[in-house]
């Protein structure tokens, strides 16, 4: 064990104004729910839940901070028993690394200047505070970067960036090199032989938190050196200056570095205690205190349970370590409406925690992660009384089949009918098969229905029903006309508002239009999406299909369907699109709710002769309708078609595609809405989850 550096009667330098109190530890028992995640199994009790993570293509969501806040006191925990006590308020995190270090100063207005100029780079600066001889110093970084390499590069763009308040600094690339300076017992001490080596000039000291090995809790660290020769530099300058002092390199690496960060805000001077975690094999557990813990870079959310920290893949991880049933009310709260039936909410509380239960070591650091890739997980914030006494009420009830938990996969509307397996993720049937969903159509229950209409222009859109007025006069084909009932109303490409879309055309009192169709607002039951334009799809499509997207579509059609009628292959100018897995056209295709759709290509109509032969045509300017009854006239500037049940749309001079579909998700297993629209009609929890997952039993585990 190195010696203790505490040399004579040293003057102590002006302490923290939040002093960093060590209380001894003991390790707590197994049995305890609030073990540090990397010291007890998942035994049931307790759920995994990854929020960041760099776990190549199984998940990646990165972050170069991790803020977390506390009202109340809390505390980390290490792997070697310490446990430091943290004020209320906020804390951060970062990984060591290569980072450029851009400037040092005493001036908090040059280092915020600079930093609020980086910010808006892709070179995130970080901004820390230390104290030297009672003097405050400023030293602003910018990194993480992967390798010594690119922090080189990183140096120019800093420069030119931050220029005006370098004051002839020039940054430099800084690395995860040090010296240790020995091992402490307390903070106290710690800090003792960090002043003391402070006053030698060098301004890279730290305490330093063990995360493993050894009795002594903390440590003192010299240096950022990227090379072994800056680490030697370094050491015999430091040890000239410190007669008696010996330094030597740090090997074990797996530590929590303390700083003080300054860049809480780059307006004004506010603090929090950082770490910076040192060693690919560190982890840290941040314990609540019960009030919870929010996560500044997860959209400001506060969660149940604790936060483990680590480095994973040269990134920082974040995991919520929470007990099973904590999590569900979250989830659940996420996932449906708490204003749903109670019976609605039960079915939902007995799939999420079959699915969680079902995953495993999915992810490597924990079973799942909180966006839709596993379940909707939101935090405090999503819970409800009504979804929390569904939750308790169905405590540790799962679904299985053949005696295992089975993966209970939801969606939120099977449009009608649940998908087959062979429809999503080309498996056979079994738990999963498609069943009929008539409760899905309690998902547009109360909805506006919307006008679909062609305007005098020739362009066609959707009105909704309250700004519409019928006229008494039709077409001579006998469509219906409309007018609107306010200025410049809106005339939507789909049956949706959609703040970010804008409208196809705007409608004033006294212009006419002929309605084509009266449809409901699109919803997670029927939906409408387009019109997509070919470089739209041809770009959508790059990447997701076997073979090359044509460099123009003409025609875009379905041609196989699956047992639920969900779509199985679409082609293209008449090549086949193949997707690996069927459900990959939803995103192939430009983000479409579901694969149970139609495709309407705005530009062509295909007309059945008497033959039995099709044949396909193209729009052209005019006023014709065409029906199975004969040809008519429109006021349109487009060519109408009409079907034999009277059915119209308008075929325009460019060709588009519009998706006409039903539900919303990939449609296997239950469906969130179908289950509500059974609660409705007094289904209890159990039918409502054996009607969805076939062959399968509720018990209590």
């Amino acid at each position: 064990m190195e010696r203790s550096l505490i040399v004579g009667k040293a003057i102590r330098t002006k302490k923290w104004s939040r002093r960093l109190k060590v209380l001894a530890a003991a390790l707590l028992t197994v049995g305890c729910l609030q073990v540090p995640a990397y010291a007890a199994a998942n035994d049931g009790q307790t759920i995994r839940v990854a929020m960041f993570a760099n776990l190549g293509s199984t998940y990646k969501s990165t972050t170069p901070l991790i803020t977390l806040e506390s009202t109340g006191q809390w505390s980390i925990q290490s792997e070697s028993g310490a446990n430091v006590n943290l004020p209320a308020g906020q804390v951060r995190f970062s990984a060591d690394g290569f980072r450029v270090k851009v400037l040092e100063t005493a001036d908090f207005k040059a280092a915020s200047a600079a930093a609020k100029l980086l910010q808006a780079t892709a070179d995130k600066p970080l901004l820390f505070t230390t104290s030297v001889n009672g003097n405050a110093i400023y030293q602003l970084y910018t990194g993480n970067y992967a390798t010594e390499a690119l922090a080189g590069q990183a140096v120019t763009r800093v420069q030119k960036v931050a220029a005006a308040q370098l004051a002839g600094q020039k940054p430099a690339v800084t690395g995860s090199k040090r010296l240790s300076a020995g091992t402490y017992g307390s903070i106290q001490e710690a800090e003792a032989a960090q002043a003391i080596l402070l006053s030698t000039g060098v301004s890279s000291v730290y305490p330093v938190l063990q995360l493993s090995g050894g009795s002594q809790a903390y440590a003192v660290w010299v240096g950022e050196a990227s090379t072994d020769a800056e680490l030697t530099a370094l050491k015999n300058s430091v040890e000239a200056k410190a007669p008696g002092v010996s330094l030597s390199p740090v090997n074990t690496n797996a530590g929590l570095i303390i700083r003080q960060d300054a860049g809480l805000s780059t307006d004004a001077l506010k603090t929090a205690p950082h770490y910076t975690i040192a060693g690919t094999e560190s982890k840290a557990l941040v314990q609540g205190n019960g009030n919870g813990i929010k996560v500044v870079e997860r959209s400001q959310r506060t969660y149940r349970g604790d936060m483990e920290i680590s480095i994973v893949s040269g990134d920082l991880a974040l995991v919520n370590v929470v007990p099973l049933e904590q999590y569900l009310y979250s989830v659940v709260g996420a996932e449906v409406y708490s204003s749903w039936p109670a019976e609605a909410l039960k079915v939902q509380a007995v799939a999420a925690r079959s699915y969680a239960l079902q995953q495993g070591e999915r992810f490597k650091i924990a079973n799942v992660v909180d966006t839709t890739l596993s379940q909707a997980y939101n935090g405090i914030g999503s819970e409800n009384d009504k979804v929390t006494s569904a939750v308790d009420a169905t405590a540790g009830e799962v679904v299985k089949s053949g005696g295992k938990i089975i993966e209970a996969v939801f969606s939120s509307n099977a449009g009608g009918q649940t998908a087959h397996p062979s429809e999503v993720w080309n498996g056979g049937a079994g738990v999963f098969t498609n069943v009929v969903s008539s409760g899905d159509t309690s998902a547009q229950a109360g909805l506006h229905t919307w006008y679909h209409v062609l305007l005098g222009t020739g362009v066609s859109g959707y009105i909704r029903e309250d700004n519409i007025k019928e006229l008494t006069t039709k077409t001579n084909a006998g469509l219906a006309k409309v007018t609107v009932t306010a200025q410049n109303t809106n005339v939507r490409a789909v049956p949706l508002v959609q703040s970010t879309v804008e409208p196809v055309a705007k409608m004033n009192p006294g212009n006419e239009a002929v309605v084509l169709a009266k449809v409901a607002q699109s919803n997670d039951y029927a939906w409408v999406r387009g019109p997509f334009t070919s470089a739209q799809l041809v770009k959508s499509l790059q990447g997701k299909t076997t073979a090359s997207a044509p460099a123009s579509i003409s025609t875009l059609e379905v041609t196989k369907r699956g047992p639920s009628g969900r779509v199985l292959e679409v082609t293209a100018n008449g090549q086949a699109m193949t997707v690996k897995y069927a459900d990959t056209y939803r995103s192939a295709l430009g983000g479409l709710p579901s694969t149970l759709f139609d495709i309407a290509g705005t530009g062509s109509y295909t007309v059945l002769g008497a033959d039995g032969k099709t044949a396909s045509k193209t729009g052209s300017n005019g006023a014709s309708v065409l029906s199975s009854s004969g040809a008519g006239t429109s006021s349109g500037n487009a060519l109408v078609v009409m079907s034999g049940d009277g059915q119209a749309r308008a075929v325009t001079q460019g060709q588009t595609f519009m998706f006409i579909g039903q539900g919303n998700g990939h449609g296997l297993g239950l469906s969130q809405w179908g289950a509500k629209g059974m609660a409705d009609e007094g289904y209890d929890y159990q039918a409502i989850l054996k009607h969805y997952y076939q062959n399968a039993t509720i018990v209590k585990e």
